[in-house]
C-alpha cells in the first residue's frame, strides 16, 4: 500500500500481535484497574461542575456590559490551541496513527490536548482505541446504546451516560498496556502523560497571564482566566463529549459501518471536523473525516496538510476514492 493514500490496517496495537482481535465481551485485559475511584470521581466532578459555575459569572459579565474584546479574543486562542491539541494530537496523531511526525511536534501537540484538561494522553488514547474496538457493544466505554434500557427513558440515559456519565464510572475504562502499549513505550508521550498536572495548570495560567498583559490588571488577569480557562473548558469538553453522545445518535449515516456512528453536521467546525463522526468509524485511521470534499469543512485535516506541507507530517493517510465509494450508503 503506498503511504499518504491508504488507510493503515492497524490502528489499535496490542502486547504481541500489534492489534488485539475484537472480543464479543471485553475480557478482564481489557479494563484499567481502578486504585482510587472515589479521588477520581472527586476530581471529574470538580471540573464538570466548576466551569459550569464559571459559565454562570461570564453571562452575567456579558449581561452587565463588562466583557471585554480582549476575553473573547483568549477564549478563541485557547480553544483553539487545546481543541486541536486534543484533535490532531491525542485522536488522529496518538491514537489512529493518521500521520507521523517529528517528536517536537508530538510533544507539542500532546502538551496541547493535556492542556484542555480531558484527562492524560495515554489514558485518554486507550479509552478510545477500547471504544473503536467494542463501538456500541458491550465494553465501549462510552456507547448511548448499551444497557441503558428502551424508550424515551432509555434513550435519555444512554445519553446521559455518553456524554459525560461514563466519566464517574470505571467498569469499561480501556487497559493502557493492552490498548496504548506503543504510547507507554514512547518516551515524549510518557513524559508528557506524567506530567499532566503542569500542562493542565498552564492551560488555566496562560489565560492568566496574558489578560493580565493585555488590560494590565489584576481584574483582566481574572476576566482572562474565566473566558480562557473555564468558558473555554466547558464549551470544548461539551463539544468533545457531544461526539460521543450525539454522534451516535443523531445525523446521518453516509457510510456503512458496524455501529450507531452519525454525521453532524452543525457540530462540525466548533469540533473541528471530529461530527464527520460516521465517516470516521468508516475510516478510522484516515487523517481526513470531512470524505464528502470540500463541502465537509475539517479544520483538523487542514492542519495536518498544513503539517504535510511544511515537511512535519508525513506518511498521511488518505483512504481512496474506490474505498470511500465502496462503504458509501447507497440510497
Amino acid at each position: 500500500m503506498e503511504s499518504g493514500t491508504a488507510e493503515r490496517a492497524v490502528s489499535i496495537p496490542g502486547k504481541a500481535t500489534g492489534a488485539p482481535a475484537a472480543h464479543p465481551v471485553p475480557g478482564p485485559d481489557d479494563i484499567q484497574p481502578t486504585t482510587n475511584e472515589t479521588r477520581d470521581r472527586i476530581i471529574t466532578g470538580i471540573i464538570t461542575v466548576v466551569p459550569i459555575l464559571a459559565l454562570g459569572v461570564a453571562v452575567w459579565q456579558a449581561w452587565m456590559g463588562l466583557l471585554r474584546p480582549a476575553d473573547i479574543a483568549i477564549f478563541l486562542v485557547l480553544y483553539v490551541a487545546t481543541g486541536l491539541g486534543v484533535t490532531v494530537g491525542f485522536h488522529r496523531l496518538l491514537t489512529h496513527r493518521s500521520f507521523k511526525t517529528t517528536p517536537a511536534v508530538r510533544g507539542t501537540l500532546a502538551i496541547l490536548g493535556s492542556a484542555a484538561i480531558e484527562g492524560p494522553v495515554i489514558s485518554w488514547v486507550a479509552d478510545h482505541r477500547k471504544h473503536h474496538a467494542f463501538a456500541d457493544k458491550p465494553g465501549d466505554p462510552h456507547s448511548p446504546h448499551v444497557d441503558h434500557g428502551g424508550g424515551w427513558g432509555g434513550a435519555l440515559r444512554g445519553l446521559a451516560h455518553a456524554h459525560f456519565g461514563w466519566l464517574f464510572i470505571h467498569t469499561q475504562r480501556g487497559a493502557k498496556d493492552r490498548y496504548a502499549p506503543d504510547l507507554i513505550a514512547d518516551p515524549v508521550v510518557k513524559f508528557v502523560d506524567k506530567t499532566f498536572l503542569v500542562w493542565a495548570l498552564a492551560g488555566l495560567l496562560v489565560p492568566f497571564a496574558l489578560g493580565g498583559l493585555i488590560g494590565w490588571s489584576i481584574e483582566a488577569a481574572l476576566t482572562g482566566l474565566l473566558w480562557g480557562g473555564a468558558v473555554r473548558m466547558f464549551v470544548l469538553h461539551h463539544v468533545t463529549y457531544s461526539i460521543n453522545s450525539l454522534c451516535h445518535f443523531f445525523g446521518r449515516r453516509d457510510f456503512e459501518t458496524p455501529d450507531h456512528s452519525r454525521n453532524l453536521l452543525w457540530l462540525t467546525v466548533p469540533s473541528f471536523g471530529e461530527a464527520w463522526h460516521n465517516s470516521h468509524h468508516a475510516f478510522p485511521t484516515s487523517a481526513v473525516h470531512g470524505l464528502g470534499g470540500r463541502f465537509q469543512a475539517d479544520p483538523s485535516a487542514l492542519v495536518i496538510r498544513g503539517l504535510e506541507k511544511t515537511g512535519l507530517a508525513w506518511d498521511v493517510v488518505r483512504p481512496s476514492p474506490t474505498r470511500i465509494a465502496a462503504k458509501a450508503v447507497t440510497d
